[in-house]
């Protein structure tokens, strides 16, 4: 750089601006901070600002936009020192969601915490003066060195999983109104029932003091992106070796302050047994049987638990015909696109006038 007429009373100021690719999609889904990457990519721009008074705009690849964070003093004319200094910093790469925020590429982060730190800084500026909202960090594993600067920059948990913690910034003064991290468990449990009108039950290896001894039907959690049917069958098939369809949810139980804080809902699917040979999961169960209705009622576990012994009762009354319970059917919502299952109680045919 080539300084004239510089005293040494002044100070001047030449900074580099990289302003990382933002990726744009009307299509993104921002719930489950989802986005795609098959997006519009605006190339960064390089804005240098010579002596105050000139700025130059050019286009920056990918390859030049790791830039890192660097100072450097220059002295002045005939030795004097000035505080003149480059600083060199990008706007992170990021992906633009519908609710006016940004989604941070954690492929494309700074590895080292001191060039990362100033370049977060400075991102979380410039989006302050574009107007953005919420800001969404996702720090990989590898990454959790990089974690304490961005709580240091006002970033917040939002939630973690075992490969990844996500974080959040709430750009605007009153209440964050960014979606908060999940707030339910599910459970499935799976009635069923074979033509000998007996049920099949299991006994788990880990349970509380007050359940020894005690006969249930097979339960669990299900899966992320499972169906909760699906997941009834998977779970009756994983602990018993039992093959089984679908036939109705009964019931289910919404309870709160469960584990870790979060509600948990609970569905109750009857399932009709496919096959009948037992092969016991020796990790989690201790024993499985087919045990006669009559007799898996009368457990005094069941009698003296109200909720429990209600959903037996109703349980009877749908296999009496006595009752309905909610079947599935699969359909397409125009407000997000996405084909899911409706769980519904069985609807009569509406008579004509």
């Amino acid at each position: 750089m080539e300084l004239k007429s510089l005293s040494s009373n002044s100070v001047f100021t030449s900074g580099i601006i990289h302003v990382g690719r933002i990726y744009s999609s009307v299509s993104s889904n921002f719930r489950g901070v989802r986005f795609s990457r098959h997006s519009k990519c605006f190339s960064g721009l390089s804005l240098r600002n010579c002596l105050g008074d000139k700025a130059v705009i050019s286009s920056v690849g990918p390859d030049k936009l790791a830039a890192e964070t660097s100072f450097h003093h220059i002295n002045g004319i005939n030795g004097s020192a000035s505080g003149l200094y480059s600083q060199n910093l990008r706007v992170l790469d990021a992906f633009e969601d519908v609710y006016e925020g940004v989604v941070i590429d954690s492929d494309r982060l700074p590895n080292n915490p001191s060039t990362f730190a100033p370049i977060l800084r400075f991102s979380v500026s410039h989006w302050k003066k574009m107007g953005k909202k919420g800001i969404w960090l996702k720090l990989l594993l590898e990454q959790s060195h990089l974690v304490p600067i961005a709580v240091k920059e006002g970033f917040q948990y939002h939630h973690a999983e075992p490969g990844y913690v996500m974080l959040t910034y709430w750009i605007p003064q009153g209440p964050c109104l960014l979606p908060v991290n999940a707030s339910h468990q599910v459970g499935v449990g799976g009635f069923v029932i074979n033509d000998s009108n007996e049920v099949l039950v299991v006994q788990e290896k880990h349970y509380p003091p007050t359940l020894h001894g005690i006969w249930k039907i097979p339960t669990g959690f299900i899966l992320q992106s499972e169906e909760i049917y699906t997941g009834a069958i998977r779970e009756v098939k994983e602990e018993t070796g039992i093959d089984t369809e679908f036939i109705e949810v009964i019931a289910f139980r919404h309870a709160h302050n469960v584990a870790f804080g979060k509600s948990d809902l609970f569905f109750i699917c009857m399932l009709r047994s496919l096959s009948s040979e037992i092969i016991v999961d020796d990790l989690e169960i201790k024993a499985a049987k087919w045990m006669p209705l009559d007799e898996f009622v009368e457990q005094h576990f069941i009698q003296e638990d109200s909720m429990f012994k209600k959903i037996m009762d109703i349980s009877i009354a749908c296999l009496e015909k006595r009752y309905c319970g909610m079947c599935a059917h699969q359909m397409v919502s125009k407000f997000d696109g996405f084909r899911a299952w409706l769980l519904h109680f069985f609807l009569q045919p509406i008579p004509m006038r």
